[in-house]
């Protein structure tokens, strides 16, 4: 069956990653200026949300907001807004206004260190949404103290695929898949035809102890996915093995997880609860599933093999590539926080 999957694939460099557009191979005329559409708009969004570029609307936003209110475009206003609601749900596990957080440890420019006690202190002082005014009428922003930074890091390529596919469906388009970086993934519709049951797209999921493999292939119908790890982004201080994704609470990195996948109905929202998750660890499926989460599957260190928790996710939805020594449990997460293993 596998030999009547083709695919047109179409790609493009942003977000300091590779964005590319899958469609069915033929499904949809002029699939290839569709897809440069969709490119288009998420280079568009980077153009609004990038803090690494000075003239961008977020780098304006965090160089005025300390001083008064900023007005905010619609479509910032609303990732800023929802990006609040799921801060919020995580207790502070996802976090955007952690800027300064993110610049203490070097991690903004990829040059990672261990900051001083009293930068830490400092950057801990001025991190947290809760230092961020909103003024829903006007949508305008202002920080309650000087030295908050907006970072969009855990949610703005996510934001990004739905925009851009959102744009697809808008078009016509039935079937779909995107993805940025491949640890954002967004899709619609059925991979190849709708033949023998089959529905959704597959998507593998990366190994994150073995590099260049596959731990797991996933179906997404009508859903997106997103994946936090630090397996690619760290450095060695010491001796030890620093990951780049921080725990806002605490301002230091998060530590016991190897990588955090979470499935949900958009690609921010998935996204920014991986964020989480991988703060949170097992303790946290519950907090991310009463946010939105429809499946997620954390992967713990346990030796030379991985022991893997799936929440959620039915067989005929994950798969496992063979490992020798592989544990994986299963949990059955109900939106009130009661868990059955």
């Amino acid at each position: 069956m596998a030999d009547d999957l083709h695919t047109l694939v179409v790609g493009r460099e942003a977000m300091a990653c590779r964005f590319e557009v899958v469609f069915n191979a033929g499904e949809v005329p002029g699939d290839t200026e569709l897809a440069i559409d969709a490119l288009d708009l998420v280079d568009a969004v980077e153009d609004r949300l990038s803090i690494y570029r000075p003239d961008s609307e977020l780098s304006r936003i965090n160089a005025a907001a300390a001083d008064g209110w900023v007005d905010v475009s619609s479509d910032t206003w609303h990732l800023l807004a929802r990006a609040r609601e799921l801060a919020t749900a995580t207790a502070g596990a996802f976090d955007p206004a952690s800027g300064a957080l993110v610049r203490a440890w070097g991690f903004q420019r990829r040059q990672g260190r261990v900051p001083e006690p009293a930068a830490l202190e400092a950057a801990i002082a001025a991190s947290g949404m809760r230092h961020v005014e909103f003024d829903d009428e006007a949508r305008r922003v202002r920080f309650r103290r000087p030295g908050v930074e907006l970072n969009p890091g855990a949610i703005g390529k996510g934001w990004a695929l739905d925009r851009a596919l959102a744009l697809l469906a808008g078009r016509g388009v039935p079937s779909c898949l995107m993805h940025g970086g491949q640890s954002s993934v967004a899709a619609r519709g059925t991979q190849g035809p709708a033949i023998g049951g089959r529905g959704g797209w597959r998507v593998g999921l990366r190994h994150p102890l073995r590099p260049g493999r596959r731990l797991a292939t996933i179906t997404l119908h009508d859903q997106a996915l997103g994946t936090s790890g630090s397996g690619t982004q760290f450095f060695i201080d010491r001796g030890r093995r620093i990951g780049h994704i921080l725990d806002p609470r605490s301002g230091l990195p998060a530590e016991g997880v190897v990588s955090a996948t979470v499935i949900a109905e958009s690609a921010a929202d998935a996204d920014a609860l991986a964020t989480a998750l991988f703060v949170l660890g097992p303790a946290g499926l519950e907090t991310v599933v009463a946010a939105g989460a429809s499946g997620a599957i954390l992967v713990l260190s346990a030796g030379s093999a991985p022991r893997v928790l799936i929440a959620n996710l039915a067989e005929d939805r994950v798969g496992f590539e063979p490992e020798p020594g592989l544990v994986v449990e299963r949990r059955d997460v109900a939106r009130d926080g009661r868990t059955r293993t």
